[in-house]
């Protein structure tokens, strides 16, 4: 992972370069914030760690020509500076830094905020592939909209309640809810095993038709449990798996692919069967007219306990 040092001060950056060097990086360096800008249009370093105060192009301006002109590609900018007031930190979080480290610094202390920019970054790659895989199933289908940013939203909306009323303490954590906002997109994913003419089809299906479309559960599983089975420490990846089979099951147990009920149907999958749900409510389809969100809301009441789980349910309308 390239980083980038900028520092007028030459004491500062040899030590910041000696240190991250000395980490495994690969670094590269500027004396003032102009060049560092140059640089960083020519080599799009993943780190920049920046002095605030420096002549031509100061900390601040950096970030904000950064930010400005990254795209896709994000940039994670530590700050280092000798102001330590709440102000000033403010000031350079609102400029575009992701960190803030404060003079005197020491080696220690680097190394913890590289290793915590190398974890935003890691999840903003597996963000950016994951989507990607997510929109290839919502590409056939043409009335969707934002219907994958909604949803990951709403997903993360619920599991903060569920999280912030202490429901379900022993599976939703913070990580849990990191894991949901990245990996709700795929609970559609199988639908890429879909034919045409049955996922595009506008009037209703057939009972034949409608069994072959129930099977986009089970085919997103299979794909994506593989996906897990190859890299079993990242279990953001069976979530998806299971959200992909489950999204479809009922509390009450008359769901599909297996039937699934109450405790039995995994969390993350109920959380965004619930908003899922929603969305398609009070989304316009090609079959029905959008319905307001107090009249989504009253449908969603009245499958509190058969369809949806109760608590969710709560979390659900606490979000409003």
């Amino acid at each position: 992972m390239k980083v980038l040092i900028v520092d007028d001060e030459i004491t500062g950056r040899k030590a910041l370069e000696f240190f991250t060097k000395n980490f495994g990086y690969d670094v590269i360096t500027a004396d003032d914030g102009y060049k560092a800008w140059k640089l960083w249009e020519k080599e799009r370093p993943q780190i920049v760690i920046t002095d605030w105060v420096m002549p031509q192009l100061d900390g601040l301006e950096l970030c904000k020509r950064i930010r400005d002109l990254e795209g896709d590609e994000y940039t994670y900018i530590i700050i280092v500076t000798g102001r330590g007031e709440k102000k000033d930190m403010v000031q350079g979080l609102e400029a575009g830094a992701d960190d803030y480290i404060i003079k005197p610094f020491d080696k220690d202390e680097i190394l913890v905020r590289l290793k915590s920019a190398e974890r935003v970054l890691n999840l903003q790659s597996k963000d950016i592939v994951i989507f990607s895989l997510a929109k290839l199933a919502e590409s056939r289908d043409t009335e969707t909209g934002n219907h994958l940013e909604r949803i990951r939203h709403y997903s993360k909306a619920i599991a903060e309640i569920l999280l912030k009323e202490n429901k379900y303490p022993h599976e939703i954590t913070r990580q849990f809810i990191d894991d949901i906002f990245l990996t709700s997109p795929l609970h559609d994913i199988g639908k890429v095993g879909i034919p045409d003419q049955i996922l595009m089809k506008k009037g209703s299906l057939t009972d034949e038709e409608y069994n072959i479309m129930k099977r986009h559960t089970t085919i997103g599983y299979n794909t994506l449990y593989d996906a897990f089975k190859k890299s079993p420490k990242a279990n953001y990846l069976k979530m998806s798996a299971d959200i992909a089979r489950s999204h479809h099951e009922k509390f009450d147990g008359t769901g599909y692919p297996d039937g699934l009920k109450d405790d039995e149907i995994p969390l993350s999958a109920k959380i965004v069967a619930l908003a899922d749900y929603y969305d398609a409510l009070v989304s316009r389809r090609v079959y029905k007219e959008p319905f307001s969100h107090n009249k989504a809301c009253q449908i969603i009441e009245n499958a509190k306990g058969t369809h949806f789980d109760p608590l969710i349910v709560e979390a659900f309308f606490k979000c409003e």
